[in-house]
């Protein structure tokens, strides 16, 4: 875990038509209100990483995880699936029992994508800290599913609890 008093929340996202990047700034707004209130906002800090740009020393400095992505083809994101195949191997077993949340945006069902994700997640021996999150946006024509998304309220709600969650198991 992170060597100081400061606890990490790690946010790793991926989005391409903003639904899981909306739904990771809500994460983290819950995660710093949670912060306010407990009034432990010295001890804690948010690092928000776009999958691409996320890397093991990232993932080891951490004392939590959110990850956040589309479905895609009924699959997991490229670009998140290839953070998770950059990282996997470098962190292995160097992570074990730290709490993890999982959010997935979805045309519609986002069970493969989210069951990928936990499949991994598992493999690294994090614990889920919540219940995951699959926000459906009923996108199924290609006009729908390529244009940008903005999401409802109940659904942001819902991701800033994931990262309230988080922060109030760390603080």
């Amino acid at each position: 875990m992170a060597s100081s008093d400061i606890k990490t929340l790690l946010v790793v996202w991926h989005s391409r038509t903003g639904a899981s990047r909306q739904l990771a700034k809500a994460a983290e707004q819950g995660a710093i209100d949670i912060a306010h209130t407990l009034q432990a906002t010295q001890h804690f800090r948010i690092v928000m990483k776009a999958a691409h740009d996320a890397q093991p020393d990232d993932l080891l400095s951490a004392d939590a995880y959110l990850f956040c992505a589309p479905e895609n083809l009924a699959a997991l994101s490229g670009a998140m699936k290839e953070f998770f195949d950059r990282n996997y191997y470098p962190v292995l077993d160097q992570l074990n029992g730290r709490p993890y949340a999982l959010m997935i945006s979805a045309g519609s069902d986002g069970q493969n994508a989210l069951r990928q994700a936990e499949r991994i997640c598992t493999g690294w021996r994090l614990r889920a800290a919540c219940p995951p999150l699959i926000v459906n946006t009923d996108a199924q024509t290609p006009e729908a599913i390529l244009a940008p998304k903005t999401l409802k309220p109940a659904d942001l709600d819902a991701a800033a609890t994931q990262g309230a969650t988080l922060a109030a198991l760390l603080l």
